[in-house]
């Protein structure tokens, strides 16, 4: 619980087998804290309960009477502290947000003759943004294109947060599930655009290091990055990985990724001024580099490799750059599948580092199938990532 404020939160979650008991533990616990309706109601539910959950949000919606809520399913649910990997799991996390403005999102894309467009939007969002606009988003990796909305809004919206998770845990169309007010749904998109009241900030955590040096690309087409500094990029990377030791050499081995600096005026870079993306392979004729991203001429990078130490640091990191800036009251966390037990030897690694650094705040999230936050202004889909939104 949180003491007597304009904003309060509250986080329930159960391990119970039976759905409807689950359902029951948490609307109990809710109401207890707080007899008047959630502004906010955020659910996500594990697999296991895949053959119950098709009127899930109806019940929520009939048993909380929340003003708003949204969720969906995940591969693995995160509680405050904890984080059940494949363990059955059912969490909900509630916000009173007094005098924050809340507008609910059920977004969709149609195919058009220019290629394609978002859908849904509600007409108070058709033109304007609020001041400090963040929109939450958890969508299907199905049947929303992500990464085409956050390019829209980063042009059309400049300055507009968008933070999220792609619902996880299935392998083919129709079978995860978004939440939204009381509908049960198998495709699109589901959100909540936040104003500059309800005070959130949002933490990404790329979990990498870097390698060697920054370097200028000085010759690029698309995602082929032929020369860094005037040398070829194969050599500019021959040279960095034979100046390594041993052990990182082997990183490199088996998987090297590049970061591309966001805001170029500053003499030095540091953790959040890169995006983080795979290198897709070397051209040794060409002695070109091939990555997950579009480049140009004058923009620098640095190799970067990603490794439990350095996902950790990175993380801890920001954490507390973060808490010498604010005190954070709640939070969602939207971290990789393959963070966990696929890259940490400690049990439940984000969920409490979180706790860690910020203390027992009501905290929820899910193990995503690619996380959504922003890097030096702009909005981005990534992978292996912990994106984190703070509520102040």
């Amino acid at each position: 619980m949180n003491d007597k404020a304009d904003h309060e939160f509250l986080v329930s979650t159960s391990t119970d087998s039976d759905l409807r008991r689950a359902v029951e533990q948490v609307c109990g616990e809710m109401r207890a804290f707080k007899s008047e309706p959630p502004d906010l109601a955020v659910v996500y539910i594990s697999h296991h309960h895949a053959e119950h959950w098709g009127d899930l949000a109806n019940e929520l919606a009939e048993k909380l009477k929340p003003k708003n809520l949204i969720g969906c399913s995940a591969e693995s649910v995160v509680e405050t502290m904890n984080e059940l990997e494949e363990k059955q799991g059912f969490v909900v996390w509630c916000a009173w947000m007094n005098g924050a403005n809340l507008t609910p999102l059920r977004l969709g894309f149609e195919k058009t003759p220019d290629g394609g467009a978002i859908v849904g939007w509600p007409d108070e969002l058709e033109q304007e943004w609020p001041s400090g606009a963040v929109m939450l988003l958890l969508a299907d990796p199905f049947t929303f294109p992500a990464d085409y909305l956050l390019e829209r809004v980063n042009e059309d919206h400049a300055g507009a947060m968008v933070v999220g998770g792609m619902a996880s845990g299935a392998s083919e169309p129709g079978v995860n599930r978004l939440f939204y007010q009381n509908e049960t749904l198998t495709d699109g998109a589901v959100g909540i655009m936040f104003d500059e009241s309800a005070r959130i900030k949002t933490i990404v955590s790329q979990g990498c290091r870097p390698i060697g040096d920054p370097l200028v690309i000085t010759k690029a087409d698309r995602n082929i990055v032929e020369q860094l500094g005037g040398v070829s990029a194969l050599q500019r990377l021959e040279a960095v990985f034979h100046k390594l030791p041993t052990h990182e050499q082997l990183l490199v081995q088996r998987g090297l990724l590049v970061g591309r600096v966001m805001t170029e005026y500053q003499d030095q870079f540091e953790a959040g001024d890169f995006l983080i993306r795979n290198v897709l392979g070397v051209d040794r004729e060409a002695g070109a580099i091939a990555i997950a991203d579009y480049v140009r001429p004058g923009q620098t990078i640095q190799f970067h490799v990603r490794d439990e130490l350095a996902a950790h640091r990175d993380l801890e990191l920001l954490l507390r750059r973060q808490k010498k800036q604010m005190a954070a009251k709640a939070g969602l966390l939207f971290t990789c599948n393959g963070r966990g037990s696929r890259m940490f030897s400690e049990p439940s690694h984000d969920a409490s580092t979180i706790g860690a650094e910020l203390g027992s705040v009501p905290l929820a999230g899910f193990f995503a199938q690619g996380e959504i936050g922003p890097i030096a202004g702009k909005n981005f889909l990534h992978g292996f990532t912990a994106s984190l939104a703070l509520f102040h």
